[in-house]
């Protein structure tokens, strides 16, 4: 993460769009801003945790993000909260609450959404919130309008009295382009004002404010018409016109330099009279949106001719690759040369050395997945975080995931849901710190309430560790790095209603223990929880040990320190052999690379041979004067 700190007025600096966004949320005199990371949206609260005269949290969940955000606007303050696309999901029932009070402060709700599942378990499109909570969106295309809508935005929720949505995408949120950037400019907070019928949501103070809503949507909707944020380009071939917004327009510009293009800045409402408009001025028109039909079915719900979805896919970036073919397919023109065909619609990566995601050298969760790749006759649910990667190669250990906490409520689901195939089966979830402390709490909660028989593995690395180690309550330490209160997991637990006899606190580390401790604690027919307790090895408080290194004299090929799945560990020789019993087996010979090597000891410990043993240190070069 490149930190941007306050620079002169009219400068120009290289900026991702979390890092524009971020610049702009601080130049417009923000208050409050909060978060809880997710990418791609992680570094705008990193990089506004770096400013000074606002106030920045990481939140427990993207549901809290809000309401402290929301809180700062009622109270006049401008304020600011950023998720990723699935992050609206858990706040939007405070979303649509929101709606109907409005806010006093401007507040700007960034939503990342990651087109083409680069770090995602689904893909969604988050401008359907805006229709859904009847409050405008906004989508910049780079770096600069990014900072530019952002500050915009400020202006515009404050003078309407309605939050607005930043709706961002992957390529917006990473890519760098150059922004000219200006100074900050203090908005004092107006103060809270008692008004009961105005911010006191009962059904009947709600009834009253829907009519509000809908007038606002009127206004809205004429301010879309009108607003600056679209702007069409009339090129000259007028054969195909396009509607697009964010990277789609980029993509758009660059495949159909001559073509007419509106672009949408401002996309929610939609401008449907100055579509109506643009459209008689082309023979056909194509609306190019990232990822669903939704101005496109807006269009034509409108009486307006158009194609979108029937020529260009629903899923992924629409990229040159994709939009050429599609258009010289409508056209009835030869495929441009040198292109990718349209299907599938997902672009195609090079051919490369396969590198498919893995843990880290010594990541504490290796000895977990190891332990639950040994067990038999086992369901494991698992979580979103660094530990669902324990679902691939070599441990297959996870059966499900879904979302943020969801292990919890699908393991008593699959516990009370089970057949006569499975009434004797071990049910196991598998939860992270932050992904517990997040929305894993309920799902315990519920489960120990309602007699579920589920062993939970509760995996505190001290970290969110997925989005790049950022801290949570179970970390002791805050946004900035100061000490703060550390949540007790054991303790936690055991308020939710775990018997104490039914928690245990092991090092994941110990191979025996942990094997132990879990086959023990699946055997018994109620709620237990397991809590391993090593930090993240990205964290400072991960401390190395001593490197191992492999005997080569000693190596027998047995392939157990392999199972173990640890990144150090290379094959260097495979060899077939038969054994006594008929049966043929592949020996793996081994080395470690010392230099990546932290002295974990998970490799030593499943080692038959003993062939595994603390490396020799080097003597390192000294130079010598003559």
């Amino acid at each position: 993460m490149a930190a941007v700190m306050p620079a002169p007025a009219a400068s120009r600096l290289l900026l991702s769009g979390n890092e524009a966004v971020s610049r702009a949320v601080w130049e417009a005199g923000c208050k409050v801003a909060a978060a809880y990371p997710g990418t791609p949206s992680t570094e705008m609260l990193e990089v506004l945790s770096t400013y000074p005269d606002i106030y920045t949290e990481w939140s427990v969940n993207e549901k809290v993000s809000l309401e402290v955000a929301i809180g700062a606007a009622f109270a006049g303050a401008r304020s600011f909260c950023c998720m990723k696309h699935v992050g609206m999901n858990v706040a939007s029932d405070a979303l649509m609450t929101l709606t109907l009070t409005g806010v006093v402060g401007g507040l700007v709700i960034a939503i990342a959404d990651d087109v083409g599942l680069s770090s995602s378990q689904n893909e969604q499109d988050s401008r359907f919130w805006g229709r859904f909570a009847h409050i405008p969106v906004f989508e910049p295309s780079d770096s600069q309008e990014a900072y530019e809508m952002t500050r915009a935005a400020f202006d515009f929720s404050e003078k309407f009295q309605v939050p607005v949505i930043l709706r961002m995408t992957t390529r917006i949120n990473h890519v760098k382009g150059l922004v000219t950037v200006g100074e900050r400019t203090p908005h004092a907070a107006a103060g809270f004002k008692k008004e009961p019928a105005r911010w006191v949501m009962t059904p009947a103070g709600a009834g009253k404010r829907i009519p509000l809503m809908f007038e606002r949507d009127k206004t809205l909707r004429a301010e879309a018409e009108a607003s600056p944020l679209n702007i069409v380009d009339t090129g000259t071939d007028k054969r195909v016109g396009f509607v697009a917004s964010g990277p789609a327009w980029m993509h758009v510009r660059e495949s159909f330099p001559n073509a007419p293009v509106l672009k949408l800045g401002f996309s929610c409402p939609v401008p449907v009279e100055k579509i109506r408009a643009f459209a008689q001025t082309v023979d056909q028109l194509v609306i190019v949106e990232e990822v669903e039909p939704l101005v496109e079915t807006e269009l034509k719900a409108a009486g307006i001719a158009c194609l979108g979805k029937e020529v260009l896919p629903r899923q992924g970036e629409l990229a040159p690759n994709v939009l050429k073919p599609a258009i010289a397919k409508l056209l009835g023109e030869p495929e441009p040369a040198g292109l990718q065909p349209l299907a599938p619609a997902r672009i195609q990566p090079a051919s490369v050395f396969p590198r498919p995601p893995t843990m880290c050298v010594a990541c504490p969760h290796l000895g977990v997945y190891y332990t639950l790749a040994q067990i038999k006759n086992i369901t494991i649910s698992g979580d979103i975080g660094c530990y669902t990667l324990g679902a691939g190669h070599p441990w297959n250990a996870l059966d499900t995931t879904i979302s943020m906490g969801a292990s919890m409520g699908i393991a008593l689901g699959l516990d009370k849901g089970r057949g006569e195939t499975d009434k004797d089966k071990r049910i196991l979830a598998v939860i992270g710190d932050s992904t517990f402390l997040h929305m894993g709490m309920q799902g315990l909660l519920d489960m120990v309430y309602n007699g579920g028989n589920v062993t939970v593995l509760l995996l505190d690395n001290r970290a969110v560790g997925m989005t790049g180690g950022q801290s949570n309550p179970g970390t002791g330490r805050d946004i900035h790095g100061q000490e703060a209160p550390r949540v007790d997991f054991a303790k936690l637990v055991e308020s939710l209603g775990v018997k104490q006899e039914r928690i245990h606190v092991v090092d994941p580390y110990k191979l025996p223990v942990l094997f132990k401790t879990i086959r023990d604690e699946i055997k018994i027919p109620e709620v237990s929880v397991i809590i391993t307790d090593q930090p993240c090895v990205l964290i400072d408080d991960y401390k190395k040990q001593q490197p191992y290194e492999v005997i080569d004299d000693k190596c027998t090929g047995c392939g157990n320190c392999v199972d173990v799945g640890w990144p150090a560990i290379h094959v260097t020789r495979r060899e077939k052999v038969v054994k006594p019993s008929g049966k043929e087996v592949e020996l793996q010979f081994v080395r470690i690379e010392t230099s990546a090597c932290t002295g974990c000891s998970l490799c030593v410990q499943p080692c038959a041979p003993d062939a595994i043993v603390h490396a020799h240190p080097t003597q390192p070069m000294r130079l010598v004067k003559h």
